[in-house]
């Protein structure tokens, strides 16, 4: 499975306006359950279980909450570059300005590790997060990490 096949034009948000984590999370939780169908509180719900596990903030502004929900048939990405970066208690203690948000199926197992790993591997590459970081256009977005995928099958 790639990556682009997680990801819909619809789950790309280029200006993401939050203050705070919980409400990153919120909106990014309403823009999955349009893309899922599945009821915004509960994807927002299983995301704040995640993060109170621990942060899923990576590091380098970068955080990729994730969960499973018992609805899904399949995997979905939702992915976000903020407007300005917000406190995510990262690993590193910088703030978030890209999230990545990974939905997947309770029985996706090693699909869902899998793609946590895929999202992980581009969102470490520079010339890749530098490119996102440098467009506010949703469309950009999509092809930039749409180019990544298909530069890293070659």
């Amino acid at each position: 499975m790639e990556l682009i096949d997680l990801l819909d034009t619809d789950g790309i948000v280029a200006n993401l306006r939050a203050t705070s984590k919980k409400q990153a999370l919120q909106e990014l939780a309403r823009r999955a359950a349009a893309v899922t169908k599945i009821d915004e509180r509960k994807i927002f719900d299983v995301l704040m279980d995640r993060e109170r596990l621990g942060t899923t903030g990576v590091g380098s502004g970068i955080a990729i909450p994730h969960g499973k929900l018992p609805e899904l048939t399949r995997l979905y990405g939702v992915f976000a570059r903020l407007e300005k970066p917000v406190d995510f208690q990262s690993i590193d203690d910088r703030p978030v300005d890209l999230i990545f948000v990974l939905l997947a199926p309770e029985e996706a197992g090693a699909d869902h590790l899998k793609a946590l790993a895929r999202v992980s591997r581009l969102l470490r590459d520079q010339v890749t997060t530098d490119k996102l970081r440098g467009t506010a256009d949703a469309d950009a977005l999509f092809a930039i990490l749409s180019e990544s995928q298909e530069t890293r099958a070659a």
